[in-house]
Order: structure tokens, then C-alpha cells, then sequence
């Protein structure tokens, strides 16, 4: 997890170095703060909720106990409901109903 913060991090300085490629200041405000952008209205359990990201499309959500974890950090995939999983795993999709699957 750490090697994947530092990686986000010099990506960000990247972004920012090159004029028009940085991501908004409301979602690197967000990432800061080590939030995720959700396509929600409200975060979901657990998260509170901490302003928007992508220009106000989404919502900022900071997790309050760190036992979370981005369903693409620990290598899956987000997938509709209506797909069906082979093998489903723990982590979190920024859109509601989806899931997290190892293997489609």
C-alpha cells in the first residue's frame, strides 16, 4: 500500500509539472486527504464525507477506520451487477451495486 501511495504521489507531481494535465483542485484536495472520489451523492458506510472531487461531479469520501481498500489496489475489477463474477473479492467500487471480482 505504501509503494502504491508513493506512486500516486509522484504521478500527481507529474500531472502538475505539465500545464493542462493536473487533475482539478478539488480532487487532489480530496487525495490529500487520502479520500476516494465516489460517483455517490453520499459516502458510504464508515466514510465520512469531505467536499467533492471532479469538478462537483463526485463525492469526496475519507475513510474513518483505514480498513478499507480500493477494489483496483488489491487487483480487481469493478464490475456492473449485471456481470457475473468467477471469483469475487474485498474492496470498494466508486459506484453503487457494483463489485469487486478477481476473475469475470
Amino acid at each position: 500500500m505504501k509503494l502504491f501511495s508513493c506512486l500516486m504521489a509522484l504521478l500527481l507531481c507529474l500531472l502538475q509539472a505539465v500545464p493542462g494535465l493536473g487533475l482539478p483542485r478539488d480532487t487532489l484536495r480530496c487525495l490529500e486527504y487520502h479520500g476516494y472520489c465516489f460517483h455517490l451523492k453520499s459516502c458510504p458506510e464508515l466514510f465520512a464525507a469531505f467536499g467533492t472531487c471532479y469538478r462537483r461531479r463526485r463525492t469526496c469520501c475519507v475513510d474513518t477506520t483505514s480498513n478499507f481498500h480500493i477494489c483496483q489496489d488489491e487487483g480487481g475489477h469493478c464490475v456492473p451487477p449485471e456481470i457475473r463474477c468467477l471469483q469475487e473479492q474485498e474492496g470498494l467500487c466508486p459506484r453503487r451495486g457494483w463489485k469487486c471480482c478477481t476473475v469475470v
